[in-house]
């Protein structure tokens, strides 16, 4: 269990993945304060009935100029974080050679220096309590590549090697630094996707099946927790053995 007060910044936490992980932790008992663009239904719900425990704040990543100051308010309101979830992620699914700029652009913005620059703030208060956990959400398209993913890839990619240096940096003050790669999950960045491709993909594992937001937001609560604390600078791949 989560020790007094500690609390977790989670991106992307108004639906999918994001939404999971904010109640695997708050089962877990951590005070979890949410961030995304914009509030759901779900999140409404969790709002009142956890009012103490859950907190949630509207934010785009994509306005990266702003993110020094986000975690200065978030500082103030809610102390320093135990833990940070760089989970948000948007994907661009097109050929490279065909993606606008502005495209690419936020990809980049929201996937990697999004996720880069909360992780140097928020662990400045991690450094000063000599404690605390991140847990950075990349994807098995970093190492498997897929047609039309290139730059979500790269950004995705670039998460991994994110991982590994900041865990040496971070390591020495008692901070764990992890990666979870999901395979492909059924959530709002495949609903784009033709079903022939899901048929595909889903059959390469011998389970024949994706892996829910469940397992993968498990795996996530079970990193953050001190159940999970001789793990550091790993990549954990929840693809039910696609990449096996």
């Amino acid at each position: 269990m989560a020790e007094a007060l500690d609390t977790v910044l989670i991106t992307g936490a108004s639906k999918g993945l994001g939404l999971a992980v904010v109640k695997e932790l708050l089962d877990a008992g951590y005070r979890v304060v949410g961030v995304a663009r914009s509030r759901s239904r779900e999140v409404d719900a969790l709002l009142e009935s956890s009012c103490e425990q859950f907190h949630f704040e509207c934010f785009d990543l994509n306005r990266v100029a702003e993110i020094k100051g986000l975690v200065a308010v978030l500082n103030k309101s809610y102390g320093r974080f135990y833990g940070l979830v760089n989970n948000a992620g948007i994907g661009s699914d097109g050929v490279l050679a065909t993606m606008h700029e502005k495209d690419i652009s936020n990809v980049f913005n929201v996937n990697l220096v999004a996720p880069t620059l909360l992780c140097k703030y928020i662990s400045r208060g991690m450094l000063v309590n000599r404690r605390g956990c991140i847990v950075n959400i990349a994807s098995i398209i970093a190492s498997t590549g897929f047609s039309g993913l290139s730059v979500y890839g790269a950004s995705k990619a670039g998460l991994l090697g994110l991982t590994k240096s900041l865990s040496r940096e971070l390591g020495k003050a008692g901070i764990r630094v992890n990666c979870v790669s999901p395979g492909y999950l059924e959530t709002n960045m495949t609903d784009g996707m033709k079903k022939i491709q899901l048929d595909a993909i889903r059959r390469r594992s011998p389970f024949d099946r994706f892996p829910t937001v469940e397992e993968v937001a498990k795996t996530v609560r079970f990193l953050v927790s001190p159940e999970g604390s001789g793990i550091h600078g790993a990549n954990l791949i929840v693809d039910l053995g696609s990449t096996a």
